[in-house]
């Protein structure tokens, strides 16, 4: 049986082992806690609407985006408290446990 946080760890990255889903994640990273607004982010990717949502739910369901409103808007940020439990749980081993870096 799989631990939970190797489940987790296997949703997230499925959810971005498809291009559009990691330019829209990778664009809300760098707009930082702030986020964006999810025309904004279709306009940016040249994205359709529905397309988007689409792809925006799916990293919304394995917990690597968040969602608010504001007005009319709905604002997108990356949750980087998910996205560091996944480098980390990628990680954890690295070297054997032994202190290292990654390489350059």
């Amino acid at each position: 049986m799989e631990s939970k946080a190797a489940l987790v760890a296997v949703e997230r990255l499925a959810a971005l082992a498809q291009p559009h889903r990691l330019a829209a994640f990778r664009l809300l990273v760098e707009a930082g806690p702030a986020g964006l607004p999810a025309g904004d982010i279709g306009g940016r990717l040249d994205m359709p609407a529905s397309t988007l949502s689409f792809h925006l739910a799916h990293l919304r369901r394995a917990g690597l985006v968040s969602q608010r409103r504001d007005g009319r808007s709905l604002i997108y940020a990356a949750d980087f408290a998910a996205m560091g439990a996944l480098i980390s749980y990628l990680t954890e081993n690295c070297c054997g446990g032994a202190s290292c870096a990654p390489a350059q």
